[in-house]
């Protein structure tokens, strides 16, 4: 089942899922303009969802679509998922 996105922020291009112990944020970034800086695209990343630890950005990064991102994130997931991390 793919991860279920919703807007984290109402004023700024965040979305955002937690399943199985992750978190994966999508943010739009732009070169200039508000919001995120960066290389025009859809950046997706995790974190283990109940630590403090920081966000990894998935590869492939800046994605140019919200789908691409989206894909990455649920394919990161069943990865993860093999890994045993939490």
């Amino acid at each position: 089942m793919p991860l279920q996105f919703h807007r984290a922020v109402e004023d700024m291009e965040i979305w955002s899922a937690a399943r199985d112990g992750f978190s994966f944020v999508i943010t739009y970034e732009t070169p200039a303009g508000a919001g995120f800086h960066g290389r025009p695209g859809y950046v997706a990343s995790w974190r283990l969802l109940y630590r403090g630890n920081g966000a990894i950005r998935i590869a492939g990064s800046a994605f140019a679509t919200f789908a691409e991102a989206e894909k990455a994130c649920d394919t990161m997931l069943e990865y993860l998922n093999g890994l045993s991390l939490k």
